[in-house]
């Protein structure tokens, strides 16, 4: 495909971060945006809405429409998915980057935290997912794309946050299993994960402020992810990509562009070797 002008991506978590960055770089083409997120009204901490990227779509030169969508929701998602492809006439790409993250261990874990987890990374996933099957089908070039890590299976991955590992690796599994079973129908199912730490929310949250200022933009997750969507749908799935490599494949070489300190040294994401 040489651009997105006039395809459709619905990206669950698109209110700040990667989310966000994705949808500007699809709206640079021209693509239609469908931005939803729970921040409808602006938070005491977070930045962004889906009204302001909504508004920063438009000005990137897309069409944008903001839904305030819960993923944990079932009627809330089919409605939405609805009324998306009723408004731009179907779905091209689904993005489920919608997340939520506690990184404590088993006994400091809550159940309601526990539940949060499994509730937006994995039933969300799997959900939007499935209701956007019955447009992705009939898609030209139709691409399911989970913000997810590679499954690797060493207790270095778990032993610190097993309910995180757990709910992120289902994330993982349905790209593992959907690009299996829609292989034939010709829809692409990829994960994208980032080499190293991305300046986001999560990280600016969870981490040391010296995690953030090694980490790179939200930009190289979605130049990669923009790469990843131009790919032919049929050959290009099943893959566990990795944000650094896709762009090394497309021919970039300069990735200080991306870094939050130019110059600077950078922390490697967790779950990769």
């Amino acid at each position: 495909m040489s651009d997105l002008r006039g395809k459709t991506v619905f990206i669950a978590g698109a209110s700040r971060g990667i989310g966000r960055a994705i949808a500007l770089r699809c709206a640079r083409d021209g693509a239609n945006i469908v931005v939803t997120a729970k921040s409808a009204t602006p938070h005491t901490k977070l930045p962004g809405t889906i009204h302001t990227v909504a508004t920063e779509v438009a000005a990137a030169g897309g069409k944008a429409l903001a839904i305030q969508l819960d993923v944990r929701d079932e009627a809330a998602i089919a409605a939405a998915v609805q009324q998306a492809a009723s408004h731009f006439g179907g779905i091209d790409i689904l993005v489920n980057n919608a997340s939520a993250i506690q990184l404590t261990g088993t006994a400091d874990t809550a159940a309601k935290r526990f539940d949060l987890m499994f509730g937006v990374n994995v039933r969300g996933t799997f959900l939007c997912s499935q209701a956007c099957l019955p447009f992705l089908v009939k898609a030209a070039n139709p691409h399911i794309l989970n913000l997810a890590p590679p499954l690797n299976m060493k207790a270095q991955w778990f032993r610190n946050h097993v309910a995180y590992t757990m709910a992120k690796y289902g994330m993982s599994m349905c790209t593992l299993g959907m690009s299996g079973e829609f292989r034939a129908q010709g829809i692409a199912v990829n994960s994208l994960w980032p080499r190293t730490t991305i300046a986001t929310a999560a990280i600016e949250v969870n981490f040391p402020a010296a995690i953030m200022r090694a980490s790179r933009k939200p930009d190289i997750m979605a130049d990669a992810a923009y790469a990843i969507f131009r790919r032919d749908s049929r050959s290009a799935t099943g893959h566990f990509y990795i944000d650094e490599a896709v762009l090394r494949e497309e021919g970039c070489t300069d990735f200080d562009i991306y870094a939050v300190t130019p110059g600077g040294p950078l922390q490697q994401d967790f779950f990769l070797d």
